[in-house]
């Protein structure tokens, strides 16, 4: 018989009810993968004809009815249990990694809208502003955004976009190597975006906000009902904000149809659209205490940090449109084949100017010298002279199928899933057309100079520039498989494998070209002691691989022989491990759950230059590694007080091995025995809200993050840091709500994003007020 729910509002069982979430596909009718793919999809569909629904096709399923659907219980707690970055839908205990989980509940409460503010709210993230403005964020230490490790429901997205969460329902960020069930990357760790689902109730959501910058957000959040199995789910967006001159306009919608929801044979169709318009701060100017010379010199910010120093004509434009079709068959309440086919174009689009304090220029700013000792006032001159301007698009297309069961054998209990997966993309790629300098002329003053006191001054430059485009092709196909067998009612064993084979090809603008393959093995394997219901522990162990092919698609320079790119590309795959041993419980009558992690990430042979071979490749001598604690706390503790903590401590972080030509031991780039850029030994965020009256709820939370280095300075160093947020909410009646936030209460000025020779301005205070109602 069908699995159906015993009417609208009620959750079909734990291993069918998200089985239709979208997962990730792109098409190429160039690739010889293709017709794997399409073999996927049409071994899945087939199923259905061949197996009609009849009595005898399929067991009697009991549904528990439940009060309302989990999407909406997703939206009042700050803690979760379950999770499919996993692959299929696994309890949180059962996995032997440390798993953070930011709830749409933490989301809205903080009004983190950008995904970036997410990112900033999770321990053990930090940020690259990068040269040309391709922004990188390490977990751990390691790349996170270049080696493409961030997901939206369980497939690869294009990297370096901007990102917003309007129709996200929860961020999973699994910490440590996951090559065994992403494959490529994941060092130190993969962070998942889960796309809100439709379910089966009539619900409507509205939000209004305006506050600082002039900034103005609505966004809405509707799901209608179609039948007793069939809903659909609208979530759109618009935005605007001036920012003091930084400007952040967006426009999203998602939209998603859902049918066959508790049935053996559930569809869904998916579009995802995300448009930006702003003009980012690229960079402040920075000051060092010390002197030339010394060998610890910290960055001291001295300009406001909401103040904008760029040319009107900056721009960061981005646009990403995804299509999705998936499949979930369901074999039983505990069997089930998934399969998404999903395609997505990725724009960005960078233009920007790096700003400078004018130092004693005989034209430009005669005699005036800017160090702490003489700080700027607001008729101190700052030069904008240099441009970086750069282009990418991806078509990336996947072809996703998983396939979970849990059943007994041999006097055990098993949870088997196994998947291939079929990834083509093609992308096109100017890595640095900033346009040129400004001529030297007193006519043009006004655009290249302006001073501290006056901030967004208006002034711009004519975009004349000409683009052409380095081509990639690239295509890989994984293969994975995973049990966890219960070989007693308290002690689970945890075995995976991954095989990937990844194949590429380049042209430059000169027309240069190359081709690289890798096929790669990934394994992973754990144990868990699960004394009772409340408490779970582990140990495991997992590698992870770096191709070659995803750090030259996004380098700077040409390909041509003998160049940096060119040995990349001949260079083989990075490898990292990752050793894990840790604890969660449930406390608070299960309404609350502690984790703590040890764990230790090595990359163990790091790419470096090899004088002996430097002209074929690189040599894969370098080793680091980062090796520390984790701490993760969400729930509910009374039935006013909730809190979220999630704290990275990383007391032990170095480089432990690495060539003498690309260290530079005489020079500022960091050498063996440093502490890896980047890696700051303490990161914390929380969060804690507490019902102080019917109708009226408060907030605190806090951003820590302790000193750093920017990525191959081992001289400079970005101070310490902690940000206050506040929260207030009134509940108006039991449908609309009014709330009240305040980022960065102190109006700290604090360093966010690092480079070797300057850095990106933490958000200043920001005042939002928000207006939601539901429907």
């Amino acid at each position: 018989m069908k699995i159906r729910d015993p009417k609208p509002g009620a959750v079909a069982p734990t291993a069918c009810r998200d089985a239709g979430k979208p997962h990730s596909s792109t098409l190429s009718s160039s690739s010889a993968l293709l017709p794997l793919g399409a073999m996927l999809l049409a071994g899945s569909l087939s199923a259905m004809a061949q197996t009609p629904p009849t009595e005898a096709s399929l067991p009697t399923v009991t549904v528990k009815e439940q009060a309302e659907p989990e999407e909406i219980k997703a939206k009042q707690t700050l803690r979760a249990t379950e999770t499919r970055i996993g692959k299929g839908q696994q309890a949180l205990r059962d996995i032997p990694q440390n798993v953070t989980v930011m709830t749409e509940r933490l989301i809205d409460d903080r009004n983190l809208d950008d995904f970036k503010d997410v990112l900033r709210a999770t321990a053990g993230v930090t940020f690259l502003a990068g040269e040309t403005g391709e922004e990188d964020v390490r977990l751990r230490g390691f790349s996170l955004g270049q080696a493409g490790d961030i997901y939206r429901d369980g497939m690869r997205e294009g990297q370096l976009i901007t990102r917003d969460t309007f129709a996200t329902d929860r961020v999973e960020v699994l910490k440590g190597s996951a090559s065994m069930l992403f494959g490529k990357g994941s060092t130190g760790g993969v962070v998942n975006q889960v796309t809100k689902q439709p379910f089966l109730m009539d619900r409507h959501e509205a939000e209004l906000t305006v506050g600082s910058g002039n900034h103005k957000r609505a966004q809405v959040d509707l799901n209608k009902q179609l039948g007793p199995s069939s809903a659909v789910r609208l979530n759109a967006m618009v935005q605007d904000a001036d920012n003091h001159g930084a400007k952040d306009d967006r426009r999203g919608l998602a939209a998603s149809w859902r049918t066959g929801i508790g049935e053996r044979h559930g569809f869904q169709v998916d579009l995802y659209h995300l448009k930006t318009d702003q003009r980012p701060i690229y960079n402040h100017p920075q000051l060092l205490t010390g002197a030339p010379g010394d060998l610890k010199r910290t960055i001291v910010p001295v300009l406001d940090a909401k103040n904008f120093y760029g040319l009107a004509s900056d721009y960061l434009r981005s646009e990403q449109t995804v299509l999705s079709l998936s499949h979930a068959l369901r074999f039983s309440a505990t069997e089930e084949l998934t399969t998404t086919l999903r395609h997505g174009r990725y724009k960005r689009d960078l233009w920007t100017t790096v700003v400078s304090f004018c130092q004693n220029n005989a034209t430009l700013c005669p005699g005036q010298v800017v160090s702490l000792d003489n700080p700027p006032g607001p008729n101190t001159i700052l030069s904008r002279n240099n441009f970086k301007g750069r282009r990418g698009i991806s078509d990336i297309t996947q072809v996703q199928s998983d396939y979970s069961n849990r059943f007994d054998l041999g006097g055990m209990k098993h949870h088997l899933t196994a998947g291939v997966d079929i990834t083509v993309e093609n992308a096109l790629r100017n890595p640095n057309n900033g346009g040129g300098n400004l001529p030297v002329i007193p006519g043009n003053a006004s655009t290249r100079l302006t001073t501290v006191g006056n901030p967004n001054d208006g002034a711009s430059r004519p975009d004349t520039r000409t683009w052409s485009y380095n081509d990639f092709d690239a295509e890989s196909l994984g293969l994975y498989v995973q049990n966890v067998a219960s070989i007693t009612p308290h002690v689970k064993l945890v075995g995976g494998l991954r095989f990937d084979h990844f194949r590429a090809s380049y042209r430059d603008t000169a027309g240069n070209s190359g081709r690289m393959r890798d096929n790669l093995w990934s394994p992973r394997i754990g144990a868990l002691f699960q004394p009772n219901e409340a408490s779970s522990y582990y140990i495991s162990f997992g590698e992870s691989y770096n191709i070659s092919g995803d750090t030259y698609q996004f380098a700077l320079g040409n390909l041509a022989p003998g160049s940096a790119n060119s040995r990349l590309a001949n260079t083989p795959p990075e490898k990292s491990r990752n050793f894990e041993i840790g604890g969660k419980w449930d406390l608070f009558n299960q309404q609350a759950t502690v984790g703590v992690a040890l764990f230790r990430s090595e990359k163990y042979n790091e790419r470096n230059t090899d004088p002996d071979s430097a002209a074929t490749q690189m040599l894969l001598s370098g080793k680091r590694h980062a090796t520390g604690l984790e701490i993760n706390a969400a729930g509910r503790i009374t039935p006013k007080w909730e809190v979220f903590y999630n704290h990275t401590w990383i007391p032990s972080a170095k480089i432990d091995r690495c060539n003498a030509a690309t260290c530079n031991p005489n020079g500022m780039v960091q050498r063996e025995g440093d502490r890896p850029g980047l890696t700051p030994k303490h990161s914390l965020s929380a969060w804690t809200t507490y019902r102080v009256a019917p109708q009226w709820r408060v907030g605190l939370g806090a951003t820590y993050r302790s000193e750093q280095n920017p990525e191959g300075n081992r001289i400079t160093t970005a101070p310490a840091f902690t940000v206050w947020d506040g929260m207030v909410e009134y509940t108006v009646d039991e449908k609309t709500t009014v709330k009240l936030n305040v980022s960065n209460l102190t109006d700290k000025t604090y360093v966010d994003g690092l480079y070797r020779g300057f850095y990106t301005p933490g958000a200043p205070r920001k005042v939002m007020l928000s207006l939601k109602t539901v429907f």
